[in-house]
């Protein structure tokens, strides 16, 4: 998607490690207009598909699964990173491992809100090695629901998550791949094909 290309390219900050920042438009404050138009892409992109549900999980996929879910009339579930006091008790559970934070969380979504005749989107902001995903997979997996697809803002394609999902056979959607991007020379080279 040239326009989310375009706002990485203006937006975005190369940290070293290959961390992309678009803490300004995507996951801290979130531009909610340019959001918006990601959120069409993605309804376009699975408009075939009987989904029901969106699935995230906390904190910054809630922001692009929440403008998505408005364009597919769908709720918003959102898998939590722990379960606190007022969690309910009944709930899917996994481990995700996460390499930014170099940690693996327990990850919890109430059985009140996914079941078998759930059909569901996951969305994420970000994909690189792919644990996140593959963890939501699984909740939808223990509610017996069906992963209709996988809409994602940023892929960092050099990372590999992504062509492991597709070689799985998931329907993923990648509104922008990263093949490239040099810290140093704060240069980013896009995957031309999605």
């Amino acid at each position: 998607m040239e326009l989310l290309e375009e706002k990485i390219l203006k937006d975005g900050v190369i940290k070293s490690g290959n961390v992309l920042k678009v803490d300004s438009f995507l996951n801290h404050q979130i531009d909610v207009p340019f959001i918006a138009e990601l959120g069409k892409e993605f309804k376009r992109q699975f408009a075939d598909r009987p989904i029901n549900k969106i699935l995230t999980i906390e904190a910054s996929g809630i922001g692009i699964a929440s403008v998505a879910a408005m364009f597919f009339e769908v709720p918003v579930v959102f898998a939590k990173k722990s379960s606190g006091s007022n969690m309910d008790k009944d709930v899917y559970f996994t481990q995700i491992y996460s390499y930014t934070h170099s940690k693996t969380n327990d990850v919890v979504v109430s059985k009140k809100y996914l079941n078998k005749n759930d059909h569901v989107l996951i969305i994420d902001d970000f994909l690189a090695n792919g644990c996140a995903l593959e963890g939501l997979m699984d909740i939808v997996r223990q509610a017996g629901g069906t992963v209709e697809g996988i809409g994602v803002a940023i892929e960092k394609g050099f990372q590999g998550g992504g062509d492991k999902l597709r070689q799985m056979g998931i329907n993923l959607h990648s509104l922008a791949i990263i093949d490239k991007m040099d810290a140093a020379t704060h240069t980013i080279q896009f995957r031309k094909e999605n």
